[in-house]
């Protein structure tokens, strides 16, 4: 089995790999020239976006500076916005839904270290998805670690560390992000 294809199945892999190497350096160089394109670029950047990411839209909207690993994991939906900075490592899929705003600085990490230190230092990783339903506002400053999912038409507060599953429905704030009310109330 591939490296690659054991990241992908969620497997530990080396991400040294050649063939990784070579995947991280094409997305790193597509998110290069989408982060040095003038915003009145439009079709452009949109064309880049459509090569850098596993599945969007014509109104998929990615403001600068924005950052990933690979791309191809990422998946999102109909009418979907990120405002600047923000970072996704994309080892594991990171999917969503449709209507869905991520504020400025947020980060979405679906990669895993080993925890001990000699196990660590071979360099081999793992990694969770992270999902995100529809309708969905992500505050700034957000930080989404691996294997978390976020339901449908929540809110999560700016500056939250989400560490475990939020469900729908839900104003979520805090670190680590916890439910602080229900949106129907």
């Amino acid at each position: 089995m591939s490296e690659k294809a054991k990241m992908i199945a969620g497997e530990m892999y080396f991400p040294f790999d050649k063939e990784l190497i070579e995947d991280r350096n094409k997305a790193k160089e597509l998110c290069f020239e989408l982060n040095t394109l003038p915003p009145s670029k439009t079709d452009k950047r949109k064309n880049i976006i459509k090569n850098l990411l596993g599945e969007s839209f014509d109104d998929t909207l990615i403001e600068s500076n924005f950052f990933c690993d690979y791309g191809y994991n990422i998946k999102v939906g109909k009418n979907f916005y990120i405002n600047h900075n923000c970072v996704m490592l994309d080892c594991a899929q990171i999917t969503f839904g449709d209507n869905v705003l991520i504020g400025p600085n947020c980060g979405f990490y679906t990669a895993i270290h080993p925890i001990d230190a000699e196990e660590r230092s071979t360099f081999a990783e793992s990694a969770k998805p992270i999902t995100v339903g529809n309708d969905v506002w992500i505050g700034g400053n957000v930080t989404v670690l691996p294997g978390v999912t976020i339901g449908s038409n929540t809110v999560i507060g700016a500056g939250s560390v989400v560490t475990k599953d939020i469900p729908s429905n839900v104003v979520a704030v805090g670190n680590p992000c916890k439910v602080l009310r229900n949106i129907l109330d």
